[in-house]
């Protein structure tokens, strides 16, 4: 299954494979089967199949001494590692190496914000300003005595936000741009919203600020993978449209979200077979696809996501050139919106 071959993500492409790592959820759903839980980040890097690693999660934005805690299940937290003094943010130094070898491998690792937590949000623009701050120095290219990941340099950051509140997130991410056109580092902004639009966290956010990315879940949602081919659900289209009309970076790249296994999600896991049929119509259909994202990477291992097989289809036909993106013109007749009964199968064109 594990190959060495260097590689180098480049969110230019259409072929890049997304996982989250941090959260053990094949270990949340087997609890009983220790030998099948997270494993280190070093040891996933050295499968080809997966090119960014969003680690999550940071999960409170300002805790004990103003500080942010992380937790990454297993592999490190608060309750069962030490904490910075006076702080409630774990040290989690042990990786610092892994994060290194996986960037000699040319994977992207980002930090993942939110989660299915009520910690984060901010109250001001000011506020989010200064967390801005801390994130740059605790995580990326500043310098602090609180550093989780000691001197690797993560590069970038995700919002994963699904509560707490959606607003002075633009604040935040324009101060971290400021901190990035300071650094000769490429750094990735994504984020993870639902697939029901608009997203009712990231919205506004991602309509002010120019993201690099968006993996969209479709998963826990009525527009899930289980609902493609069915015109009123399915939406990556809509998202396509977002993309390239009104996000402020029309090259924003578009993933398809999905669970890497039946005990991933609580709904929208589909076999390997369909997942390839939508991965393959849906590049085909919409220049903004960039890839696929999994729902995470301990269950994507145990459920064989990480073969060579999802890497294959996505090299196949694959391109980093946008030019040589070539979609047939749209020659569907128009909606018909006076009241016309549409049946499975319709293909009608709307703006």
């Amino acid at each position: 299954m594990f190959t060495t071959t260097t590689l180098a993500f480049n969110n230019d492409c259409n072929n890049n494979v997304v996982s989250y790592w941090g959260q053990n959820s094949y270990g949340a759903a087997n609890p009983n089967n220790p030998q099948g839980w997270q494993k280190s980040v070093r040891f996933y890097c050295d499968d080809n199949t997966i090119d960014m690693f969003p680690i999550a999660f940071l999960t409170t934005f300002f805790s004990t001494g103003g500080k942010p805690t992380i937790n990454l299940a297993n592999e490190c937290n608060s309750s069962d590692n030490s904490t910075f003094p006076g702080t409630q943010l774990a040290n989690c130094t042990g990786l610092q190496e892994d994060i290194k070898y996986c960037q000699t491998k040319g994977k992207a690792l980002t930090l993942s914000l939110g989660g299915a937590t009520g910690g984060a949000g901010f109250q001001s623009d000011a506020q989010a300003q200064q967390f801005a701050d801390t994130v740059w120095n605790d995580f990326l290219g500043g310098s602090s005595n609180t550093r989780p990941f000691g001197d690797a340099v993560l590069d970038g950051i995700d919002l994963d936000i699904e509560g707490g509140g959606s607003n002075h997130y633009p604040a935040f991410l324009q101060k971290l741009k400021s901190h990035f056109d300071s650094s000769n580092k490429k750094y990735y902004v994504t984020a993870a919203p639902q697939c029901v639009y608009p997203d009712a966290n990231l919205d506004s956010t991602m309509n002010q600020f120019p993201m690099d990315a968006i993996f969209v879940q479709f998963y826990n949602n009525p527009c899930g993978l289980q609902t493609y081919g069915q015109a009123r659900n399915w939406n990556f289209g809509i998202w396509d449209y977002w993309a390239k009309h009104v996000s402020p970076n029309p090259n924003v790249k578009v993933y398809i979200g999905a669970p890497a296994a039946s005990t991933a999600a609580g709904g929208g896991y589909v076999s390997f077979d369909t997942l390839q049929k939508i991965i393959t119509e849906t590049r085909s259909s919409f220049s903004s696809f960039g890839g696929v994202m999994f729902w995470d990477t301990s269950q994507a291992y145990q459920n064989g996501r990480l073969d060579q097989g999802i890497k294959n289809l996505l090299n196949s036909g694959g391109s980093c050139d946008a030019s040589a993106f070539v979609y047939p013109p749209c020659n569907a007749p128009a909606w018909d919106a006076s009241g016309r009964t549409y049946t499975s199968g319709n293909r009608v064109s709307h703006k």
